[in-house]
């Protein structure tokens, strides 16, 4: 039976920036993926964002990770020569009822350490972005977008050269006591590990039940984006007020100019990445309180994604989960939804304090 040092499960983006922690910090590292290809759930799935931490509460650990994982994050893209724009956001309010909860989302954001918002007029966000029709916004600069392929074949490449190494296509269908695990596929095998990072997403606590008897119930919310034909009169990310389950349906743009739009949030039973048509309805009707000037037929089923959440569907908004459970080399991450690829760097600080690594 192969025996290895430490195991990695998931090669998303907060896997492999645990990988390459690891590995820099002098662990023989090998990374466990299901997929044929890196990042193929989750990390492909979601709007590539890099958000600056104004929608999450005081002193929770999306707060303070995102935080300092964004700035972590810009400085690592400037580093690593990854495509990367710091674009700014607005969160707008389009009626004079939306406008506490800007004022509320600014005061989070301060108590967050967000120390560059700015609360400004509707005529303002207007000059910022003629297109754009709301009563009050708020301004985000330190808001950005990233390419999140590279971000990962950065951090894979890292790790690689610090001496890791990645299966692919090998799903882990078990982690029993002693830290012994079982693939699945035409080729099954079992490998024993010194420690453990469950970093499987949707798979998390599922992979750790045999070990803790208790990990959380995860959920599953789906989310659709829908993509503009031409170009968007924007340079900024347009967000809407929050909505419960997710942040609204809102405008970002990629390192290209292309506007998605998205996503929604449907509570579902199973993964379904399919985008019905049908939806775009009511996408256009969202779309328009903000930008009114919406073409008829200029919106496009795009692809979609699902949240990884632990928590269920009128529940307040979970926070990520870092837990050992009290094993001692045991690290598993739950609930690492958005702002997950921001906090990727600091998720994998995180990790490495709990396993007492070197930094």
């Amino acid at each position: 039976m192969d025996e290895v040092e430490t195991v990695v499960i998931g090669a998303g983006v907060v896997g492999l920036a645990v990988a390459r922690a690891l590995a820099m910090a002098g662990r023989e590292v090998v990374i466990l993926e299901a997929e044929d290809q890196i990042g193929a759930v989750t990390s492909s799935r979601n709007s590539e964002v890099i958000h600056a931490g104004i929608y999450y509460p005081p002193g929770s650990l999306k707060a303070r990770l995102c935080v300092e994982g964004r700035d972590a994050l810009y400085r690592y893209c400037a580093k690593r020569h990854i495509p990367h724009r710091r674009c700014g956001k607005l969160i707008v309010a389009v009626e004079e009822a939306e406008t506490d909860a800007l004022s509320d989302l600014a005061r989070r954001a301060w108590a967050n350490g967000v120390d560059d918002l700015e609360e400004i007029s509707g005529q303002a966000a207007r000059e910022m972005e003629p297109e754009l029709a709301c009563v009050a916004a708020l301004h985000s600069p330190s808001t950005g977008i990233v390419d999140s392929h590279s971000l990962m074949l950065s951090l894979l490449g890292e790790a690689e050269a610090a001496g890791a190494m990645l299966a692919l296509a090998t799903e882990v269908t078990a982690v029993e006591p002693g830290f012994l695990l079982t693939t699945g596929g035409e080729a099954p095998m079992q490998l024993r590990a010194r420690e453990v990072v469950n970093a499987g997403g949707h798979g998390a606590p599922g992979l750790s039940a045999a070990l803790t008897g208790a990990p959380p119930r995860g959920y599953l919310a789906k989310g659709c984006y829908f993509t503009l034909s031409g170009r968007a009169p924007f340079e900024r990310l347009i967000y809407p007020a929050p909505v419960p389950g997710g942040l609204g349906t809102h405008l970002t743009l990629d390192l290209a100019g292309q506007a998605r739009f998205g996503p929604d949030v449907e509570w579902v039973d199973e993964f379904d990445y399919e985008v019905d048509p049908a939806r775009g309805e009511k996408f256009y009707a969202d779309i328009r309180r903000y930008w009114p000037g919406l073409p008829e037929g200029s919106l496009a089923p795009g692809y979609s994604g699902i949240r990884p959440k632990i928590v269920p569907k009128g529940a307040p908004a979970g926070d990520f989960r870092i837990e050992s459970h009290g094993i001692p080399g045991y690290c598993a991450l739950y609930g690492i939804e958005s702002p997950g690829l921001t906090a990727c760097l600091t998720l994998a600080g995180a990790v490495t304090e709990m396993l007492q690594c070197p930094r």
